[in-house]
């Protein structure tokens, strides 16, 4: 049960500062910038790790946990667990956002500025590279200590890249809570779709780079 309030807790947290920074960018004539927000991202995303990694591993967000489950890292049990905690923390911090601005017309969602596929192949891509971040950081204990500097870097740098075109998701709970809550549902299945898919992908490819790594 612990893992599942560290994934709940954690999501919160990177929903709450970061689509609040997106927030109050919006109210703010924009004191924050594209910098601001993809920092707030970064740093809270840092913070996360070095707090649950020990816990749960600091997924945080449901396509890591899916390809993770893919290549047989975590069980179908645990992964349905994990994907649930994290929707609950996003949903959480998105109403209390809500409550907390209620002059906002954004709730930080994520929205395609450009075409369509233009948003998802960045979705995907940029996560397709989270996720070999992920992985390659991870998978030896004396790069354990960098984990959460180099990940949440990753983060600040693809949504800086990615933020003016996709918004910059990479996350299926960080997009889905606002989406719902604001009803701006057109666009969401990239944001669902698009870093799953990516992660996955990520997912087998560090798998046929080493063989000791299982794939379904």
């Amino acid at each position: 049960m612990k893992k599942y309030i560290a994934e709940c807790i954690g999501t919160f947290a990177l929903v709450f500062c970061g689509t609040g920074a997106v927030i109050v960018n919006s109210i703010s004539d924009g004191s924050l910038g594209l910098l601001g927000i993809s920092a707030t991202f970064g740093i809270i995303i840092t913070a996360m790790i070095y707090c649950f990694g020990t816990i749960s591993g600091a997924h945080i967000n449901p396509a890591i946990t899916i390809a993770l489950a893919v290549g047989k890292l975590i069980s179908k049990n645990e992964m349905f667990g994990y994907i649930i905690a994290q929707v609950l923390g996003a949903f959480i911090a998105s109403g209390l956002l809500l409550f907390l601005f209620p002059e906002t017309e954004t709730l930080g969602e994520t929205l395609p500025t450009g075409a369509i596929m233009q948003s998802f192949a960045l979705e995907l891509i940029l996560t397709f590279f989270l996720m070999l971040t992920i992985l390659g950081v991870t998978s030896k204990k004396e790069h354990s200590n960098l984990a959460g500097i180099v990940i949440g870097i990753v983060v600040t740098g693809i949504i800086l890249f990615s933020g003016p075109i996709s918004g910059g998701s990479f996350n299926p709970a960080r997009s889905l809570a606002p989406a719902i809550l604001l009803g701006k549902l057109t666009s969401l299945w990239i944001y669902i779709l698009a870093p799953i898919l990516g992660s996955i992908l990520a997912m087998m490819f560090w798998s046929l780079l080493n063989k000791n790594i299982p794939v379904k």
